[in-house]
C-alpha cells in the first residue's frame, strides 16, 4: 500500500463517486476503479456499500478513511517542512531519445514535476549511446532511452517492452490484416528506417531484429528522423517500423498494424549512475509506476 492508493481513496469517498473523483484526479475512471478493487484485496475487506447511491462506505471503510486523511495529512506536511528546509533550488536534468515523447514520458515528466513543484527539471534530447557518456560526466542526472548499453558506471533499468508495428499506406494490401504481419512477410517491402545518425540507435535496433529472424531485408534506406519516414510511407514511397506509441502520429492514408513476432518489442530503459541513490530518482520512479499502474501498463518493478 502506498500514498497514492491513500489519495486515490480519500477522493472517492470525498466525491461520494467514481466519476467525479477521476475527474478531480484527473484520471479515467476504469484505472480508479482497479486501484479500489487493487486495495480492498489488499486489506481484504470490502470499503464501499455495492449498490449505494451515492456512494457510501462500510463501517470499515469509513475508519479506513478517517486515518488514510490523517496519513496523507502527515506526510504533506512533512513534505512541506522539508521542502521549506531545503529553499535552495535543486536541479535534476533528463537525457531523453525523442520518439519516448509519443508515449508515456510526457505525462511521467509532469507528474513528477506537480509532486516537486520546487525541483528544477531540465529535459535535454539526446541518443541512449550519449546518454551514457553524460551521465558519466554529470552532464545529465538520468537517462530514458531503447537501446542495451552496458558500461559499470551505470545501473540500466528495463522499466517496459513496447510492442513494434508497422506502418503502411492505407492502399497496401498489408492494411487489410488487422490482425497483424510477421517481419517474414515484409522483408522484401521497400523499409524506411530512422534516424540515420548516430549509431547504436533504433535503426541499429531493427535491422537486428530482422537478423536474429534469419531474415536480411535488402531494401532499406535510412532516414534522419520519425516524422520524416511516416511522411514518406503515407505518400505510399514504402513501410515502415515504429514503436505502437508512434500511432499518435497520424498522416492521412497512413496505418499502423501490428508484428506478430513475440521479440518483435522496443525495450524502454532508464539509466542512473550506479551509486546514484538520490531520494529525487527515488521519486521518478514512483512517478513512473504511478502512471504505469493508471494506464494498466505491465510491467516488473524494479528494487530501488
Amino acid at each position: 500500500m502506498e500514498l497514492r492508493h491513500l489519495r486515490y481513496y480519500a477522493a472517492v469517498v470525498e466525491e461520494q463517486s467514481f466519476t467525479k473523483a477521476a475527474e478531480k484526479l484527473f484520471i479515467a475512471q476504469p484505472p480508479l476503479s482497479r486501484q479500489i478493487q487493487n486495495l480492498e484485496a489488499e486489506l481484504g475487506i470490502q470499503l464501499f456499500e455495492r449498490g449505494s447511491r451515492p456512494l457510501k462506505t462500510t463501517e470499515a471503510g469509513q475508519f479506513f478513511y478517517q486515518h488514510a486523511v490523517k496519513l496523507l495529512s502527515n506526510a504533506e506536511e512533512i513534505k512541506t517542512m522539508t521542502q521549506r528546509i531545503g529553499l535552495v533550488e535543486k536541479t535534476i536534468t533528463m537525457g531523453f531519445v525523442g520518439s519516448l515523447l509519443y508515449g508515456f514520458l510526457p505525462k511521467i515528466i509532469y507528474l513528477f514535476r506537480q509532486q516537486h513543484p520546487n525541483l528544477k527539471i531540465e529535459l535535454i534530447e539526446m541518443s541512449t549511446k550519449d546518454q551514457i557518456s553524460a551521465l558519466k560526466e554529470g552532464r545529465i542526472d538520468v537517462g530514458f532511452g531503447r537501446l542495451r548499453i552496458s558500461d559499470p558506471a551505470i545501473r540500466r533499468v528495463l522499466l517496459r517492452e513496447e510492442p513494434l508495428m508497422l506502418a503502411a499506406h492505407s492502399s497496401h494490401p498489408f492494411s487489410q490484416q488487422k490482425e497483424g504481419v510477421y517481419l517474414a512477410d515484409i522483408v522484401d517491402e521497400n523499409l524506411f528506417l530512422y534516424p540515420s545518425m548516430p549509431k547504436p540507435n533504433f535503426t541499429t535496433q531493427v535491422r537486428q531484429l530482422f537478423s536474429e529472424h534469419g531474415l536480411d531485408p535488402k531494401n532499406l534506406k535510412e532516414v534522419r528522423e520519425i516524422q520524416l519516414a511516416l511522411g514518406l510511407v503515407a505518400a505510399g514511397e514504402g513501410m515502415c517500423i515504429v514503436p505502437a506509441s508512434a500511432r499518435t502520429i497520424q498522416f492521412s492514408h497512413l496505418n499502423y498494424i501490428p508484428i506478430l513476432d513475440n521479440a518483435a518489442v522496443s525495450p524502454i530503459f532508464l539509466a542512473i549512475r550506479s551509486m546514484d541513490e538520490s531520494e529525487y530518482i527515488r521519486s521518478l520512479f514512483d512517478s513512473i509506476y504511478q502512471v504505469y499502474d493508471l494506464e494498466a501498463i505491465k510491467y516488473d518493478r524494479a528494487v530501488i
